[in-house]
């Protein structure tokens, strides 16, 4: 994933690119009562600025397990079944990413959806856990004013950040935008489904992001929202717990539903989970 930095507006624009290395390492555990299928989304995605220098993935005790990717997705899913007992899956990877500064001044022109790239088209549109349908008039009231997609995307970070409250534990997997909205609480995906919602509601296309973020705490799988402004994706992290130059990107969806970390169909309960993100010097 090419990430993106921004410079000062009216300022000439300042191009480079800068390696930064990061070493991962994820382990979750599980406890099967019944005969449960499971499906994990924990590997670092195979994307452009984003190379896997290596990584391995390793089930205790040994299941039979395969390696899936949707079409025009580079998420990259494990699927499994055990009928029942405890597992761990343990996945590790040295990734190498670039970062490229741009100029502010690129993203201040909104690109009309006319001349949008089709693959974005779908981003556009409520979903799941972002009823961008339902929240168009509060969108306009609070953020219409101003001028271009950029600050209204700025604006709409900056505002979930100030109004809604971090607590960890407070939500669940059928939490949305709405909801978050009403109780003024959650955690990062909650966050980012808010600023997904309310970005497609002002017919900004934005996306839900899953990643590996350093100097995390507590250290989970982190997610963000991303904007299309000016012809790319930008990120925007309203927990403001992320670091910019510290995310190492796992996988994009319309919401959470999309890319879990872990779904599951049968009854089983997580009893450990281990994230770690550090960068390499």
């Amino acid at each position: 994933m090419l990430k993106h930095y921004l410079t000062k507006k009216n300022i000439k624009p300042l191009l480079y690119l800068h390696d930064m290395k990061f070493k991962i390492f994820s382990e979750l555990s599980y406890e099967v009562f019944t005969p449960t299928t499971f499906f994990f989304n924990i590997q670092v995605a195979k994307c452009a600025g984003q190379h896997i220098l290596e990584e391995s993935l390793s089930i205790s005790p040994d299941l039979i397990f395969s390696e899936y990717s949707l079409k025009d997705s580079d998420a990259r899913f494990i699927k499994m079944q055990i009928n029942y007992g405890n597992f761990t899956i343990t996945y590790q990877a040295t990734v190498e990413v670039e970062e490229k500064l741009i100029d502010e001044n690129t993203l201040i022109t909104s690109l009309p959806l006319i001349k949008t790239d089709h693959e974005v088209l779908p981003y556009i549109s409520p979903s799941r856990h972002c009823e961008s349908d339902k929240l168009i008039h509060f969108a306009q009231k609070e953020f219409g004013h101003l001028s271009n997609d950029y600050e209204k995307a700025n604006a709409i970070s900056d505002w979930i950040f100030k109004t809604i409250a971090y607590r960890t534990a407070s939500t669940n997997s059928s939490i949305s935008a709405c909801d978050t909205l009403i109780s003024r609480e959650g955690v990062c995906k909650d966050f980012a489904h808010l600023g997904i919602a309310l970005c497609r509601a002002m017919d900004i296309p934005a996306r839900y992001f899953s990643g590996y973020a350093s100097n995390l705490n507590p250290p989970d799988i982190h997610a963000c929202f991303e904007a299309y402004l000016g012809g790319q994706w930008i990120n925007f992290d309203a927990t403001h717990l992320s670091e910019k130059n510290g995310l190492v990107k796992i996988s994009n969806g319309k919401d959470a539903s999309e890319i879990a970390v872990a779904t599951y169909y049968g009854q089983t309960n997580c009893t450990y989970m281990n994230v770690q993100c550090d960068i390499v010097e």
